[in-house]
């Protein structure tokens, strides 16, 4: 018995002392946070999920097309994303020069401390660099994030970026200000052992400029002061000696102008002391720099502007380095290119999001084309053709193009395409090869005929590249009338413009790689050394026919009447169609039928090319779906008809008709649909009770509203107010008891 109820009393005292743990738990919701919950690993490995596994939909899971598919895709985009940061650095790389000299010249003068007048007077003044980077804001972040790795990697650790929405006031900009440069520089310029002296407090008390000012001298006198022995750190040697401070004001136009003037007033103060240099971001015009500062402000800078490269003449680069080449297999339908430049002109003027759809494109392509591993550069082309399994014969045999290209053969030949699956690879190789040579032909003689049509009045076919390219792309050029009347303008162009565009020209056959295009520059170039060697003659020959012209109607047109006056122009008329053309008019001649006839050999439309499914992609509504969203019809679709993207088999209902098994708020929407300007509350809760309780297969007949099942009634609550928080309906003082509907006929 005392054993028993000693254990009895131990087990008392255990439940006592769990009851009061679990007391203190629930009294207090610090307490959970000191336990320590220890989770043994499972033993059985999960199964991770990769992107590979998308590119599975709907296919063998053994079969290594997706994975080769999503290999060939990483691989083209790796590619790519390096050559637009290659292209983005250089282009960059002349403003970034400029606005670098501009902080050593006004470096300089901070480090000499001249005693000269001039320089006294510049030295109140804050040296600030005004960059117009034009209205596409999205792509300014690449460009600060690039600015801010060039200074900090040769000029000055100290650079500090300032955004308007993280500065509403003076003291949460300098506050930023502090916490950016402070907090890094510790890292960059303090030894271990002076740790206790370099810890910052971001606290708002210490926010000010005299303790920035503090800190930097603090930093630049333990540089200087280092012992001779020893050597600088490779963080610190980099940099120039007193390294400036750079304040990057991104957005200008968007900060409050009470909030720049004292700062800009404040930092002013310090100048002597502190180098200070201040970058302006400017989307619209270097004006707004007068409209957001008072003159006395005004005067406190010295302002030096820089331009950057015009997005439009950025965009075309991009599209020559991406697709005016033959370097990457990937194309784009016309009306894809399209829809992309549309959104570009009509939208945001982003070239950073023309990227970003060029790369959804590529995602698109080779996820929902499964022959788009055969999208690949022309040494790879055999490997993966003799890799095609049956299947993928078959989706071969199904590709428009290729249709064409068996009816288009003897009947022998048709029935060997269409079940040996030998011959399907041997000429889907040599098609894939031709579609190789015809991208190498069709670039160089586009550029061909841009150089001479970008010389044209009004410009027909347009002034960039581009415009000429899609042009290209979505049907026969030379089927349009703009074609014809370009032809008939080339027909007349001066002696200087036809020799410049063929110079042009004939560089651009030499330096392509296609061997079909060496004939062409060489009678191009043959045309050249004619132009060459009858220069002077031609001269005579132009000027001659041109005094004949303009002696002969003066000394026929005097003092007549109307009837010799007809006569007369209409023998003029003959006799210059009669009249012989001269040397230079009848080389200006063959020049502009050779040209095209190129046009015509090489200028066929992507569509008319064997096996161009496999490297074009075309499918610009679901482009257009996925970048050119509308949120509204979105929105809309999803709450009429939630199967659209819920893909649920028991959500499908007819046209008109309330799945009771779709979501609640798809319920009380599609009932809202049914009511005017007004909604009784009390009738949408009938009918949407109505809705739900058919979901248990009995009638149910509707009770007053205190004896509704409290969680229908709370279903309807939590609906009602994700409908309000959408937008479509909101609480009105016209009526008790009723919520106004606000869209699609709503007040």
């Amino acid at each position: 018995m005392n054993a028993w109820s000693g254990s009895r009393e131990k087990a008392t005292d255990i439940k006592r002392l769990s009851g009061t743990i679990a007391g203190d738990m629930t009294s207090s919701t610090s307490s959970v946070s000191k336990g320590c919950f220890v989770f043994k690993p499972s033993s059985k490995k999960k199964r991770s999920t990769f992107i590979t596994d998308y590119f599975n939909k709907g296919q063998d899971k053994d079969s290594d097309n997706s994975r080769t598919r999503f290999e060939t895709y990483q691989e083209l985009w790796l590619k790519m994303k390096k050559e637009t940061e290659q292209l983005q650095e250089d282009m960059n790389k002349k403003l970034f020069d400029g606005l670098i000299e501009f902080f050593r010249q006004s470096h300089s003068g901070f480090q000499e401390k001249t005693n000269e007048w001039s320089c006294r007077m510049r030295a109140n003044e804050i040296p600030t660099a005004a960059l117009v980077l034009g209205v596409n804001v999205t792509d300014h972040d690449v460009t600060f994030k690039s600015l801010t790795d060039v200074l900090q990697e040769s000029v000055t650790p100290y650079v500090a970026s300032l955004h308007s929405k993280e500065c509403p006031g003076i003291g949460q900009m300098v506050q930023k200000l502090l916490i950016q440069l402070m907090g890094q520089s510790a890292d960059l310029e303090y030894d271990e052992e002076d740790e206790d002296r370099v810890q910052v407090t971001h606290r708002r008390t210490y926010c000010s400029m005299a303790s920035l000012s503090g800190w930097y001298q603090t930093v630049t006198k333990k540089e200087k002061s280092s012992t001779p022995g020893k050597k600088r750190t490779s963080s610190s040697s980099k940099y120039w000696q007193s390294p400036p401070v750079v304040v990057i004001i991104k957005d200008l136009e968007s900060f409050t102008a009470k909030v720049l003037q004292d700062f800009i007033t404040i930092i002013s103060q310090y100048i002597q002391v502190l180098p200070l240099i201040l970058v302006f971001g400017i989307a619209t015009s270097p004006m707004i720099i007068h409209g957001l500062l008072s003159h006395s402000v005004c005067s406190l800078l010295c302002i030096e502007l820089f331009q950057s490269l015009s997005c439009m003449e950025h965009l075309s680069t991009v599209i020559e380095k991406l697709l005016l080449t033959t370097q990457f297999p990937f194309k784009l339908s016309g009306k894809v290119l399209q829809v992309l430049i549309s959104i570009f002109l009509y939208h945001d003027f982003s070239v950073h999001n023309f990227i970003k759809g060029l790369q959804l494109s590529l995602v698109e392509h080779f996820h929902s084309q499964p022959l788009s591993v055969l999208c690949c550069s022309a040494s790879k082309v055999e490997a993966r053709v003799k890799a095609l399994s049956h299947a993928e014969c078959e989706s071969l045999r199904q590709l428009p193009s290729f249709m064409r290209y068996v009816e288009s053969q003897v009947p022998e030949k048709q029935i060997q395409l269409l079940t040996n699956n030998s011959s399907v690879k041997e000429v889907t190789e040599t098609l894939l090869e031709d579609l190789h040579v015809y991208h190498k032909n069709y670039i160089p003689v586009l550029r061909c005929l841009h150089s001479f049509t970008s010389i044209l009045p009004k410009y027909p076919l347009g002034k960039q590249i581009r415009e000429l390219f899609c042009s290209c792309l979505e049907k026969c050029i030379w089927e349009a009338e703009e074609y014809a009347s370009a032809f008939q303008l080339l027909r007349m162009l001066a002696r200087e413009e036809l020799v410049s565009a063929l110079v042009k020209c004939v560089a651009f056959l030499k330096g392509s790689s296609g061997e079909e295009l060496d004939e062409a520059a060489e009678k191009l170039q043959e045309f050249l050394d004619a132009f060459q060697s009858h220069e002077e003659s031609g001269q005579v020959d132009r000027t001659g026919n041109v005094d004949e012209e303009e002696i002969s109607p003066q000394k026929s047109l005097r003092k007549t009447d109307l009837y010799h006056l007809q006569k007369t122009l209409l023998e003029l008329k003959d006799s210059r169609r009669s009249k012989k053309l001269s040397r230079f008019e009848v080389l200006r001649h063959e020049i502009v039928d050779f040209i095209d006839d190129l046009v015509r050999k090489y200028l066929m439309p992507p569509e008319m090319q064997t096996l161009h499914e496999v490297m074009y992609f075309g499918a610009a509504v679901t482009l257009r779906r996925h970048l050119n969203a509308a949120p509204r019809i979105a929105l809309h679709t999803a709450l009429n008809n939630p199967y659209c993207y819920l893909k649920n088999e028991a959500l499908k209902s007819e046209a008109g008709s309330i799945s009771n098994s779709a979501p609640d708020i798809c319920i009380a929407y599609k009932l809202h649909l049914e009511c005017g300007r007004l909604i009784n509350l009390y009738d949408w809760l009938e009918a949407f009770a109505t809705v739900v309780c058919a979901a248990d297969g009995k009638e149910h007949e509707f009770e007053p509203l205190e004896q509704v099942d409290e969680i229908i009634h709370a279903r309807f609550i939590r609906a009602v107010s994700e409908m309000e928080l959408l937008g479509f309906v909101k609480a009105t003082k016209q009526k008790t008891d009723h919520v106004a509907r606000l869209t699609w006929g709503g007040c």
